[in-house]
């Protein structure tokens, strides 16, 4: 199998790495250099996908080609010339313009009757401003009263661009489904930590919830599926407040983090998954017959005083990125170490035979990374933990 990966950023990075799971060779494309993705594929191509006849010789014997990127101009590129010469391409480009705005999702889930966080200015303070088509947490700010609105927007809430509703506290979880219309399976649900920005900083499974909430959130993910006639791969992401789920944002695209998450804890590949969709139609069965492992995967910063645990958005600037196998007692890391070098990140992937087995190895990591590089603490920021 020789899959291309259009977009070398993180969701690239996270292909990457389950293809080399997968068996796979990895064709990328991107349009600058130096991306995160770069040392992680067999091949790196730097091209515009707008361009369709450097396309035309640059993919001419891929398999499949999964996008990896939310450059609209980009994807509409792309679908047209994978459509135009039947290449096969992981990707529902309807799905995901409906998901790429907060705005239009929002819409969604009010006429399906999804719980979801109420709107502005039924809500009240605190509330959340979201960018209406930002990917994840860019952009995204807590106002508490009325001067922090006030500061952030002189001239009132802008009426266009922006999604504002209510802040709602509590644990975070995602699920990944993909299928169909009338054939979806649920993956797994896994728990998401935020750092002080409300940047995702780790992601624990299995998640700490009962069989009948998984299924809750399973129900409700499907039936957003079917709304939106999916075909491929959705992320949902949910919060559990005040006894009540609640959803927050769906993408149509293939994320970060929890991919690898899901596999070190499963082995369910969502690649392959994709692959089986796409070029045969059928997803795979939703867990093979293994015992689920716990399993942790976690951003962290090293510098000359400390390792600090922060959300993703640390690893987007780190450049060309290596992938570890051990390193320090990880299962897996992702990381811009070098030899030598007293600043670097890396994501980390840790399993045990359950999840505090594998929160126990977490801390043992952490503890010698600090000793290895003499370093005087580690900081975890942000409210909540992995254990």
């Amino acid at each position: 199998m020789l899959a291309a990966i259009v977009g070398g950023r993180l969701q690239g990075v996270e292909l990457a790495c389950l293809a080399r799971h997968a068996g796979w060779r990895t064709l990328l494309v991107d349009r600058k250099t130096d991306v995160p993705a770069q040392r992680l594929c067999d091949r790196f191509l730097q091209l515009d996908v707008r361009q369709a006849s450097a396309l035309d010789v640059a993919l001419k014997t891929v398999d499949l080609v999964v996008p990896a990127l939310e450059d609209q101009a980009a994807l509409d590129g792309l679908v047209g010339w994978c459509r135009d010469r039947r290449v096969p391409l992981a990707f529902d480009s309807e799905a995901y313009a409906l998901s790429s705005s907060k705005i239009d999702s929002d819409r969604l889930f009010a006429s399906l009757g999804i719980p979801a966080p109420e709107p502005w200015p039924r809500c009240g303070f605190p509330v959340v401003a979201k960018p209406s088509c930002a990917s994840g947490s860019d952009g995204v700010a807590i106002l508490k009263c009325q001067s922090d609105a006030d500061a952030l927007f002189p001239q009132g809430f802008p009426e266009k661009g922006w999604v504002f509703q209510q802040y709602l506290d509590g644990p975070s979880f995602s699920l990944e489904l993909i299928g169909r219309p009338g054939d979806y399976a649920p993956i797994q649900v896994t728990e998401l930590f935020m750092d002080a920005v409300y940047d995702c900083k780790a992601v624990a499974a299995p998640c700490r919830l009962t069989a009948g909430q998984i299924s809750e959130i399973e129900n409700m993910s499907e039936k957003i599926a079917e709304a939106i006639r999916l075909k491929g791969l959705m992320d949902v992401e949910v919060i559990l407040h005040e006894g009540r789920f609640k959803v927050l944002e769906i993408d149509a695209r293939f994320p970060s983090q929890t991919p690898l998450c899901v596999y070190a804890s499963t082995g369910c590949n969502m690649i392959e998954m994709l692959a089986d969709l796409f070029l045969s139609g059928k997803p795979k069965p939703r867990r093979p017959d293994t015992t689920v492992r716990g399993s942790i995967l976690e951003h962290i910063r090293v510098t000359p005083q400390a390792v600090i645990v922060e959300g993703e958005h640390i690893m987007a600037g780190a450049g060309p990125l290596d992938r570890v196998p051990g390193f320090f007692g990880a299962d897996e890391a992702i990381t811009s170490y070098r030899d030598g070098a007293s600043a670097w990140v890396a994501t980390l992937i840790v399993t045990g035979e359950t999840r505090q087995r594998a929160a126990e190895k977490r801390n043992r990591l952490l503890a010698s990374i600090q000793r290895r590089f003499n370093l005087e603490k580690i900081v975890d920021r942000g409210p909540g933990d992995t254990a």
